[in-house]
C-alpha cells in the first residue's frame, strides 16, 4: 500500500505507510508521522525535540467486511516555549478512538440506519456511534439561531410515565425545533426568553392552547405579539366538554335502553361527520344517539357549528359569528356548553387574532408525535442531553418501514 492511498482512501495526511498486519479480523495499517511536518501542539514551532512517544491505534473506515485500525507511535515533543506534549492529530479529534473519516461514515449511515444497526456493521459498541452522532448533533443544534423568528407555536408533551413534560418552542417558518426545557409551566421557558431577547428578534404571532401558564409568559415577555388560539385546541377542548356530557347522561339514565344507545358512541361524537364510516353504520348509530338524547344533540350541533368560526370571509364576520355562537350556547341551558362559551369569550381576542395571523399549533403536534415515535424506538433515553438535541434535529428526521 503506498503513501498516497493513505491520503485519498482514508484522508491521511503528514503520515507515511510502514506496513500491515492482520490481528483479530481486523486489517492494522501501522504508519508514522512526516517528521518534517512535526511542530508544537502549544506554539506551531517547529523547533522541537523528541521526548518520547505513545502508542495508540484508531479506528477507521472497514474494508469491505474487514474492520480496519490505524496504529502509529504518537511522538512528545519538547518546545522552547516550555510545553512537552503529544503532537497534533489531523485525522482525530482529541481524546477520541476513531478518525474523523470513520465518524463521517457513520454519520452517512445514521441517515438510513438505527444506531444498534451501524455498530453492528462497524464493529464498535452502541455508545460510540451514538456519541458520534451527539457531538454531531451538538454542532448543528447546540445553540438554535434565534433572531429569524416571526412566528412560534409553544406546546407541552407528556414523555414516559408520573407526569413528565417536556415544553417544546417550534419555528413555524421553517418546521425547526427551536427551544426544549423540562416542566410545563411558564417557568420553564426562561431561558429560552433570556436567548430570545439577546437575539433581538421580532416575534409578531405565537400560536398556542388556552394554558394560563403560558398566556402570562408570552404577555410578560413579549408584549407586542399576537397570542393565536388555533382550530385544533379549541376542538380539542369543545370534544372533552363532550365526553364530560355523554358521561353525565349515562350516569343519568334511569332506563337500560338509554344506557344502552349511549354506551360506545365517544368516538362517533368526536369524529367529523364526513368520516363516519357507512359499512359500520356509524351515521345511524350516532343519529340513533343524538335523536334519544336532546342534551347530547344541542351540544353535537353546536360543536359541529363552532368548526364554521374558521370559515368566516373575514374578521368582523368572525366577531358576529362569535357572539351568536356563545348566545345559542347559553341559552342552551347545558351547563357544559355555557361553561365552554364563557371560555372562549374570554378568549375572543385570541380566537380573532388567527384571522390576521393563520398560524396553528398542527405542525407542532406533528412534532410532538415523531418525539413520542422517536421515544419507543428508542425505549427511553438515559442521556437527556442527547434526547433533547434529538428533538432538535427531528424535522429532519424520516420515519420508514424497512427489512
Amino acid at each position: 500500500m503506498s503513501t498516497s492511498l493513505l491520503y485519498h482512501a482514508f484522508g491521511l495526511r503528514g503520515y507515511r505507510y510502514v506496513s500491515t498486519a492482520y490481528a483479530e479480523g481486523h486489517v492494522v495499517f501501522r504508519i508514522e508521522p512526516k517528521l518534517e511536518k512535526m511542530r508544537c501542539s502549544e506554539c506551531g514551532s517547529q523547533e522541537v525535540i523528541r521526548r518520547g512517544s505513545v502508542s495508540r491505534r484508531f479506528r477507521c473506515m472497514p474494508i469491505g467486511g474487514k474492520g480496519v485500525l490505524l496504529e502509529l507511535e504518537v511522538p512528545r515533543l519538547g518546545c522552547a516555549c516550555g510545553a512537552v506534549r503529544q503532537i497534533e492529530l489531523g485525522f482525530a479529534e482529541p481524546q477520541r478512538r476513531h478518525t474523523k473519516a470513520f465518524a463521517r461514515y457513520a454519520l452517512d449511515l445514521l441517515r438510513c440506519m438505527t444506531i444498534q444497526d451501524v455498530a453492528r456493521h462497524l464493529q464498535v459498541s452502541w455508545d460510540t456511534i451514538k456519541e458520534i452522532a451527539k457531538q454531531d448533533l451538538k454542532r448543528r443544534f447546540g445553540q438554535p439561531k434565534l433572531k429569524h423568528l416571526r412566528h412560534l407555536a409553544i406546546d407541552e408533551i407528556a414523555i414516559g410515565h408520573g407526569h413528565r413534560y417536556l415544553t417544546v418552542v417550534l419555528d413555524l417558518d421553517s418546521g425547526a425545533v427551536v427551544f426544549v426545557s423540562e416542566g410545563k409551566n411558564a417557568e420553564s421557558l426562561l431561558p429560552f426568553w433570556r436567548r430570545l431577547r439577546a437575539s433581538h428578534a421580532k416575534i409578531q404571532a405565537v400560536a398556542m392552547d388556552m394554558s394560563g401558564a403560558y398566556i402570562s409568559a408570552v404577555n410578560e415577555f413579549l408584549p407586542s405579539a399576537e397570542i393565536v388560539f388555533d382550530h385544533f385546541h379549541v376542538i380539542k377542548l369543545m370534544n372533552e366538554k363532550l365526553s364530560d356530557l355523554r358521561r353525565q347522561l349515562y350516569r343519568e339514565a334511569v332506563d337500560q335502553l338509554g344506557k344502552d344507545v349511549l354506551k360506545g358512541t365517544r368516538w362517533l361524537l368526536l369524529k367529523n361527520p364526513e368520516n363516519l364510516d357507512p359499512q359500520r353504520k356509524e351515521p345511524e348509530r350516532l343519529e340513533e344517539a343524538l335523536r334519544l338524547n336532546q342534551p347530547l344533540a344541542t351540544a353535537y350541533y353546536l360543536k359541529e357549528d363552532l368548526r364554521q368560526f374558521w370559515l368566516q370571509p373575514h374578521k368582523t364576520a368572525a366577531r358576529n359569528f362569535l357572539t351568536s355562537w356563545y348566545l345559542r350556547a347559553m341559552s342552551s341551558g347545558i351547563r357544559v356548553m355555557q361553561q365552554m362559551a364563557k371560555t372562549l369569550l374570554v378568549h375572543a381576542s385570541g380566537l380573532l387574532a388567527w384571522y390576521k395571523y393563520p398560524i396553528s399549533t398542527g405542525p407542532l403536534e406533528g412534532t410532538n408525535n415523531k418525539i413520542k415515535t422517536m421515544q419507543r424506538q428508542a425505549y427511553g433515553f438515559r442521556d437527556q442531553e442527547f434526547f433533547k438535541l434529538k428533538i432538535y434535529g427531528i424535522h429532519e428526521t424520516k420515519y420508514a418501514l424497512v427489512g
